[in-house]
């Protein structure tokens, strides 16, 4: 069998058992993949073109590939929390621009970083995803240079996209991607035993999971922009803390709701099966991470009440760390230290999956699923501690998944 053909063969088992995240991270093993929008309306990576297919590419996509396994790290000079992952340090903060600050999802942190590092040159570009330009219901990677660039690209997109693809790893630049590709580009770089000098800067973000695009199209057809109708902008968050689902039509129509209806009741309910089994939410593969930092209420859910952005920033290795208390000190972001634990009491559904993930992966794998390999989060001391939520969680998987099965899905 050929190499092409090994390769082949192993990316298409991961996407039969639906555990492919739609990272992207297996066309930089192989130019002749690309990934293509299917009709599930996630993006997969599909046969292209003839490679060539570099030798042994099969067994590097299977320590890469987040749908065969995901490895927790604790990088020196970090300290490892159970729910979130090394962290060096951790901080309440927001963009001191306030037009980005305003335009991110929460507190503009990211596109203030990246603004900061393009322009200062301390990286060539920053890889990440923006609303497609001819078509705003999709999503597409871009790669921003200027300032206008990561203000046109500030905002979550919650549509399937592919971040990691051709030049993504340039070891000048910075990747600001979902944890699966911080988690995919990490493994790959340690791969290849590239050091700090030629790894390019890895930022992410707390991630739910990535809805089917049908998902984002069926919303905006049932807010009153029937499909067919020509969009001008859409976004899902920002311009204001959390902000609404927005879309704009060419002819002026512009049709919203609000982040806690778009996600709940619309998009968090079409996420792809490897998001609901994804023991990394938090990018912990990632040199800084940034989260939501939500007000909550007596019960400890997030209040999604507008208001002035807000982030968690979490460094997770020494480099990104000293890039934050740059970024502070140049004014580039205002905050103060945080206490991990603080920002673990204001993401319940991270913590709560964390917690009951062995119980979902047991009671699937007892339904003839299929799941990835996942090392180091400690998700047995998790089930022990509570093994009758686990049964619980395992019974409800199991069912889920049989049902799922037996309709063919």
């Amino acid at each position: 069998m050929s190499e092409q053909a090994r390769l082949d063969r192993a990316v298409r088992k991961v996407v039969a058992e639906g555990n492919c995240s739609g990272c992207g991270a297996c066309t930089l093993l192989d130019p002749g993949l690309s990934m293509r929008l299917q009709d599930d309306g996630f993006r997969r990576p599909v046969r292209e073109g003839a490679g060539p297919t570099p030798a042994g590419a099969d067994a590097r996509f299977a320590r890469v590939c987040p749908g065969r396994r995901t490895e927790a790290r604790t990088p020196e000079g970090s300290t490892r929390h159970p729910l979130l992952g090394p962290v060096v340090s951790c901080w309440r903060a927001w963009a001191a621009d306030d037009e980005l600050r305003h335009r991110g999802s929460s507190g503009g942190t990211l596109t203030a970083l990246s603004t900061w590092l393009v322009e200062t040159g301390r990286v060539s570009a920053v890889r990440t995803a923006r609303t497609d330009r001819e078509e705003p219901r999709r999503t597409v990677p871009v790669t921003l240079t200027t300032r206008e660039e990561a203000l046109a690209s500030a905002g979550s997109r919650y549509g399937p996209v592919a971040v990691l693809g051709p030049g993504a790893l340039a070891p000048d630049g910075a990747v600001v991607g979902k944890p699966c590709e911080a988690t995919a580009a990490r493994q790959l770089l340690d791969l290849e035993g590239a050091g700090p000098e030629q790894e390019p800067l890895l930022l992410s973000f707390f991630c739910a999971g990535t809805p089917s695009q049908q998902a984002t199209d069926t919303l905006v057809a049932d807010l009153g922009l029937p499909e067919g109708t020509g969009l001008d902008d859409l976004w899902y968050r920002g311009r204001g803390w959390p902000g609404s689902f927005t879309a704009v039509a060419a002819d002026g129509r512009r049709v919203s709701t609000s982040y806690e209806e778009s996600w709940g009741a619309h998009l968090g309910r079409a996420t792809q099966w490897r998001c609901k089994i994804c023991p990394d939410g938090v990018g912990e593969s990632s040199d800084i991470s940034a989260a939501d930092f939500w007000d909550t209420d007596e019960r400890g859910y997030p209040v999604f009440v507008e208001n002035d952005g807000c982030s968690a920033l979490i460094a997770r290795t020494r480099r990104g760390h000293d890039l934050l208390v740059e970024a502070f000190a140049a004014g580039v972001l205002v905050g103060q230290p945080l206490e991990p634990d603080a920002v673990a009491g204001v993401q319940p559904l991270q913590t709560s999956r964390r917690r009951t993930l062995a119980g979902r992966l047991l009671g699937a794998r007892a339904a003839g699923r299929t799941v990835p390999r996942y090392v180091g989060f400690g998700l047995t001391r998790f089930a022990a501690r509570d093994w009758r939520e686990t049964l619980r969680t395992g019974r409800a998987s199991f069912r889920r998944v049989r049902t799922a099965r037996k309709a063919g899905r």
